[in-house]
């Protein structure tokens, strides 16, 4: 199991950052680097049916079903291999930090970077384990190359142990996911997978199958440059209209007042001058009937401040990015049982919790293919403080191994 850390010291290197508003697929093609290594590896542990979409990048494979379990459910593996554009994913200097001790960690003396106990305090529970962390230039990348490294590790060890009975199992891998572009291009039908569990959370043992339902909405406010002197009455300031705008948000509905199930709007961006000013948003909510009254709000925002300003000073584009997998998941309960059932056999404690955010699993759950998300052991995702458990990465792919055994029984 050790090979999962070579294996994710190793991609952690390779620069895949995604980027969002690109009109290409991928989105960055340097993408393609860490594909083109998968598939060298894949090729060089003899897996089989390996696919390389060169024109969209993405990466499948097969672990051929054990001797006798050929009519076995098809279970997949999927994992994306691009990283979130937050933070820059080039020069990723990764070290491990042997045996830790509880207290703050530096990260880059030089820079004066530390990650605090004070700021992470379930810091203190990894004591004693084996931390790989950043150079505080950087995030990790382990979102999402922690699962990739894991489901690398794991069809490599079925491979070298035929001993282990289980059905056929197949692996993928999509590019974009942090953009929200993971599932565009995945073919479903080529993977060929019954169910399949994408390998994208956080500590070991959680697991999900509820996600947010999620849309986008860019704001587009139009307004009038008049010189400074002469700007009363004719001078319209974008800049100010879109603070307006933001002030009809509930103010207690944003990401930093809430957590568990609780939605949010979220202004991710915001650009422009006093002639055009654009705010991009994402709205998020577990519940689907709340989460369509709060784009129904945001939408009625508009309406209220165009009745002020002038038809058409505020433009609004709207689309639904995913929803919340739970609908289809509940009629395959045995995904997210199997999997609880594994932890235990395993010594871990399973925590079902909802993801505020999404993956590709739960796209690809109403492309037709269940697809609940488990733990990669990853923790401060998409940030320079981002660090993995190098001990619990070890024991996911214990964790993968277990299930595709489960899976090897005709059910």
């Amino acid at each position: 199991m050790e090979r999962v850390i070579e294996n994710f010291l190793q991609y952690v290197k390779i620069d895949t950052e995604s980027e969002e508003g690109s009109n290409s697929t991928p989105s960055t093609q340097k993408q393609h680097n860490l594909a083109k290594v998968l598939v060298k590896q894949l090729e060089e542990m003899g897996a089989e049916e390996i696919t390389y979409d060169k024109e969209h990048c993405y990466v499948y494979a097969s672990v051929p079903a054990s001797a006798g379990h050929e009519t076995a459910p098809v279970l997949g593996f999927i994992a994306h291999m691009d990283t979130a554009p937050a933070v820059t994913g080039a020069g990723v200097n990764p070290r491990i930090v042997e045996n830790y001790d509880g207290k703050d960690i530096v990260l880059n003396g030089e820079k004066q970077i530390v990650m605090k106990v004070s700021d992470f305090p379930e810091l203190a529970s990894y004591q004693g384990k084996r931390l790989i962390v950043t150079d505080g230039t950087t995030l990790l990348g382990a979102d999402d190359k922690a699962g990739v490294a894991e489901i690398m590790a794991m069809a490599e060890y079925l491979l070298q142990h035929k001993e282990i009975a289980h059905g056929k199992i197949r692996v993928g891998f999509t590019p974009d996911e942090e953009v929200g572009a993971g599932a565009d291009h995945f073919d479903v039908k080529l993977f060929g997978a019954d169910y399949a569990y994408t390998v994208d959370g956080g500590k070991l043992g959680e697991m999900e199958y509820e996600n947010f339902n999620a849309a986008g909405a860019k704001v587009t406010v139009h307004g009038r440059s008049v010189h400074p002197g002469e700007a009363k009455g004719k001078m319209r300031n974008a800049i100010l209209m879109a603070q307006e705008f933001q002030s009809q948000i509930p103010a207690a509905e944003s990401p930093m007042y809430t957590s568990g199930y609780e939605g949010f709007y979220h202004l991710d961006s915001i650009k422009g001058t006093v002639e055009e000013t654009v705010a991009e948003y994402i709205i998020r909510d577990h519940d689907r009937e709340k989460f369509e009254k709060k784009k129904e709000n945001f939408l009625r925002i508009g309406d209220l401040l165009n009745l002020k300003y002038g038809m058409k000073t505020f433009e609004i584009e709207m689309k639904d990015s995913y929803y919340n997998m739970k609908e289809i998941i509940e009629e395959h309960m045995h995904l997210v049982d199997n999997a609880k059932e594994a932890m235990e056999e395993l010594g871990i404690k399973p925590m079902v919790v909802p993801i505020r955010g999404g993956t590709d699993g739960a796209r690809l759950s109403y492309m037709g293919l269940p697809c609940p998300n488990l733990c990669t052991g990853g923790q401060n995702f998409h940030g320079r403080f981002e660090y993995a458990c190098a001990d619990e990465m070890e024991k996911i792919v214990e964790l993968l191994v277990k299930l595709a055994e489960k899976y090897g029984k005709v059910f």
